[in-house]
């Protein structure tokens, strides 16, 4: 596909669905939600028999985030062809400039996710873009965009704050919700249940006792506690071990190899709403 907002590919297309975002954007912002992804979407990206196609939905006032997906997905996969698609015409075209065709572009759209051909993606990122809106829409917009996967593709969906210490996403396949995922630069981390504010749309107004996704993120509280001892090591070593003995009571779908780089992925389903 041309990955580039042309005068044709603008003028065929019907009005963006969704709104304009408020654009905050920074370099690095979404680099342990790219690191992730890389790592997930691996086999999957090399094993394509045709440049993979990852867009960048909502990427906001400076095309940052687009840019640095593209290089991160190249390591894996060279010629995989990044999209970056944002409602305000204005930002699509500031970030013209930085485009690389075939395998960086730029247009306007909307969660339509516009792709020449019709063609579906292998991975659609929308970082910090339904944290406006109201939970009860965010079913729809789940369906739409995985209406626009390929059979094998990944919707990552969730929130950081504004430097990218701390990140929540949530993964989606064609059939719908599969996982979270909680990281944190650990450094600066006090506790897990930090993160409580930087939960997807779908989880955060949950948080509250008696609701699964508060019994999850007391209980990592608890065994971060237990697990300061291991402290004296080094906080990847302490939330690891916070990681493994959460293992015991949680469906966690990663291991410690993750686990080091400060995340932690646990199946939709315990904590779904």
């Amino acid at each position: 596909m041309a990955a580039s907002d042309t005068p044709s590919s603008r003028g065929r297309s019907a009005r963006p669905v969704g709104t304009i975002t408020r654009g905050t954007t920074n370099t690095n912002r979404l680099r342990r939600m790219d690191r992730w992804i890389a790592h997930t979407l691996a086999r999957t990206l090399r094993s394509a028999d045709r440049p993979p196609v990852a867009v960048d939905l909502g990427y906001g006032a400076a095309p940052w985030t687009a840019v640095e997906l593209s290089a991160r997905l190249r390591a894996v996969r060279p010629d995989v062809r990044v999209v970056g698609i944002e409602i305000d015409p204005e930002r699509v075209a500031a970030a013209l400039p930085y485009a690389d065709p075939p395998l960086l572009g730029f247009r306007r759209g909307g969660f339509e996710v516009p792709l020449d051909g019709g063609a579906g993606a292998q991975l659609i990122r929308a970082a910090n873009v339904l944290r406006q809106y109201e939970e009860r829409e965010v079913a729809e917009v789940w369906e739409r965009l995985c209406g626009r996967l390929a059979p094998d593709g990944l919707l990552v969906e969730g929130t950081c704050d504004e430097i990218g210490r701390r990140h929540v996403w949530v993964a989606l396949g064609p059939e719908g919700p599969r996982t979270v995922t909680f990281a944190a630069r650990l450094g600066n981390l006090v506790r897990p249940s930090d993160l409580a504010e930087r939960l997807p749309k779908a989880l955060i107004h949950h948080n509250v006792p008696g609701r699964p996704v508060h019994a999850f993120l007391t209980d990592f509280d608890r065994a971060w506690a237990a697990a300061a001892p291991f402290g004296a090591f080094g906080a990847r070593q302490r939330w690891a071990a916070a990681c493994a003995s959460l293992a015991g009571n949680w469906p966690l779908v990663d291991a410690r190899g993750r686990w080091r780089q400060g995340e932690v992925t646990v199946a939709w389903s315990a904590l779904a709403p």
